[in-house]
């Protein structure tokens, strides 16, 4: 017979052949410390109680802060591992039609984003069917224009990687598209001595993709590597 009417023998014996169990478990340990409370009345105040209590609550904020690093470390791991995979396949073309479609198709499915569009500037501003054979995943601008387009929002010099939420899309970089996309990365890129510049834009449905409080370098990275390919297929 148990020597505690309340208790279950079988309950009982549970808990003395595996007491480390109940000790490991957060909820019935507090259940435990909630009853003494109850049984020593009001008027005790149980000094160590309310230090276990203020270590329970630094506990659980040092998991949580443990869960939200491993969360993002994943998630930078994920990124990281995309842009690779994107990087990889833009190396795969043989002919610069390819790969401008491969950047607009494949890279942009790799991504993730909606739409992807590579911007230059020239100085011959006219209807090219070599153009329109890409399905818009080249368009060309006018001197001056992607500096413009990446400062239009903001005073200042323009950055090399801009992360924005689009208010008024712009049809002669998105096409169709202009109206589904909610932000977007610009990547302004460095072409080599005596030429204009370009930019990769790549445009996503949703507003929070790409926040201006997210990391660049990876879109740098993709974008040094894509300038230099397109510094050999441009001699």
């Amino acid at each position: 017979m148990s020597s505690n009417p309340k208790l279950e023998d079988n309950l009982r014996a549970a808990i003395l052949a595996e007491p480390d169990a109940v000790l490991d478990d957060k909820d019935l340990m507090q259940a435990l410390v909630t009853a003494n409370e109850r049984a020593r009345g009001d008027n005790i105040i149980d000094l160590r109680g309310i230090a276990m209590q203020r270590l329970e609550a630094r506990l659980d904020r040092l998991e949580d802060t443990h869960r939200s690093v491993i969360a993002a470390a994943y998630e930078n791991l994920a990124g990281t591992n995309q842009v690779h995979r994107a990087i990889l396949r833009l190396l795969e073309p043989v002919e610069f039609e390819d790969f401008l479609r491969t950047l607009g198709n494949d890279v942009a499915e790799i991504l993730r984003v909606d739409k992807v569009t590579l911007v230059l500037e020239t100085t011959l501003i006219q209807d090219d069917p070599a153009v329109d054979k890409l399905g818009g995943v080249l368009t060309v601008a006018e001197p001056g224009f992607i500096d413009s387009y990446l400062t239009y929002d903001r005073s200042g010099q323009p950055r090399d990687v801009t992360l924005r939420e689009i208010h008024h899309s712009n049809r002669r970089i998105y096409g169709d598209k202009a109206d589904q996309l909610r932000s977007e990365a610009c990547l302004k890129l460095d072409l080599g001595e005596g030429r204009l510049p370009g930019m990769i834009v790549m445009g996503a449905k949703d507003p929070r993709h790409f926040s201006p409080q997210l990391g660049t370098d990876l879109l740098a990275f993709f974008a040094g590597v894509f300038e230099r390919s397109m510094r050999h297929w441009l001699t």
